[in-house]
């Protein structure tokens, strides 16, 4: 079993999460941001990622040190789930359509950190959510995962469906990068022999 269980704890956030990288796409969410429970659930849905995540952060502040360290936390969660990269793909893909909204993701277990990410709404909050903190959650999960990871959103004029369409791409993208790759059995999918 792929699995990872990883706890952060600052001054800010108590952040717990458990992945299982080749489950059913169950979720277990308690966040206090019903949105991002909403976008996470895509994830593990999409993904095919068992997710277990419970935050308690000061958003009698705001959302942001929880959006972030969530990030942070999955992406940490992974990274121990993934363990040698051994056998799988490497690489994932996946564009993802929700009404007028197209979005494309990239993702590149590389061991080394990079986001491009170009998503430009069409308004600035969802309910009362940030739109904004999307980056700060896919940096930090990029930079504790070790992975390359491109979000773009192509087309869109509802923030929503444009968020939606880059979270289940971003779980189909990982799901493909994730899968074991028959022929690469044993095998690390890299030349310089280390990710």
């Amino acid at each position: 079993m792929r699995t990872g269980k990883v706890v952060r704890k600052t001054l800010e956030t108590r952040i717990s999460v458990e992945v299982n990288l080749d489950g059913q796409g169950s979720k277990s969410l308690a966040t206090g941001i019903p949105f991002l429970e909403h976008m996470l659930d895509q994830v593990a849905r999409h993904g095919l990622v068992d997710l277990t995540i419970t935050a308690e952060g000061d958003l009698e502040i705001d959302a942001h040190h929880t959006v972030e360290d969530i990030g942070i936390t999955l992406g940490q969660a992974i990274a121990q789930a993934v363990g040698d990269k051994q056998g799988i793909r490497r690489y994932g893909h996946a564009y993802v359509p929700l009404d007028e909204a197209l979005s494309r993701v990239v993702v590149d277990f590389s061991g080394r950190p990079g986001l491009a990410y170009n998503v430009r709404f069409e308004r600035p909050r969802v309910g009362d959510f940030d739109v904004d903190l999307f980056h700060e959650f896919f940096q930090g999960f990029v930079n504790h995962a070790q992975v390359t990871l491109h979000i773009d959103n192509l087309k869109g004029d509802n923030a929503h469906h444009q968020i939606e369409t880059v979270f289940k791409a971003f779980g189909r993208a990982i799901r493909m990068a994730l899968e074991p790759d028959p022929r690469m059995s044993g095998l690390l999918p890299s030349t310089k022999g280390k990710l």
